[in-house]
């Protein structure tokens, strides 16, 4: 897999306006990172999402990176319909950028044929937890949009999810601001009207 070279934050953004998920990851050649996070983006099967993936080398587009106050290469940006959502810094393993980018084409595909507003959710996890699979399965199979963020590899969401619910321990869910700790199955089905 590789994603399509931009050069200027103008050509990012009418690119990303046009999808309904978009991720362009800024980078600089011959930085160890930087190779790291290339070389497993190019392991991941992105199936649908490839034609969503941009790449900018910040030793050539200038323009970008300051305008989202990146200030260390890797860093993945998140667009959905051409707003930026979130921000992932680092070389992550080719198994989360697949999660991420199948989780994009699951959120878009419900989108589609969505028929009522749905909460937020955010799923706090770590690729090794068997309870956050169980939860986010159990997500999937019900409907529901979920943004996951791997606190192993992300130390700022981590401080957030702790910052949240007093604890460290997931898998954590945020449902428009409440949150659950563990997979209290009931109480996640209460919150999501899932019956």
């Amino acid at each position: 897999m590789t994603g399509k070279e931009i050069h200027s934050h103008k050509e990012m953004l009418d690119q990303v306006s046009q999808k309904q998920r978009a991720f362009v990851l800024l980078y600089k050649k011959g930085s160890e990172q930087s190779d790291c996070s290339l070389k497993n983006l190019a392991k991941t099967d992105a199936g649908e999402m490839e034609q969503n993936i941009f790449l900018a080398d910040v030793s050539t587009v200038r323009d970008i990176h300051p305008v989202y106050k990146v200030t260390s290469v890797p860093t993945m940006l998140e667009f959905e319909n051409g707003n930026f959502v979130n921000v992932l810094k680092g070389c992550h393993e080719p198994n989360f950028y697949k999660s991420l980018f199948e989780n994009a084409v699951y959120a878009a595909k419900m989108k589609s044929g969505e028929a009522k507003p749905q909460k937020r959710v955010t799923v706090y996890s770590t690729p090794t937890c068997s309870w956050c699979t169980t939860l986010k399965t159990h997500l999937k199979k019900n409907g529901i949009r979920f943004q996951d963020i791997d606190v192993s590899r992300d130390q700022n969401a981590a401080q957030e999810m702790q910052r949240k619910s007093g604890q460290m321990g997931v898998p954590q869910t945020d449902i428009d601001g409440q949150v659950i700790v563990g997979f209290d199955k009931t109480r996640i089905n209460t919150l999501l009207g899932i019956n």
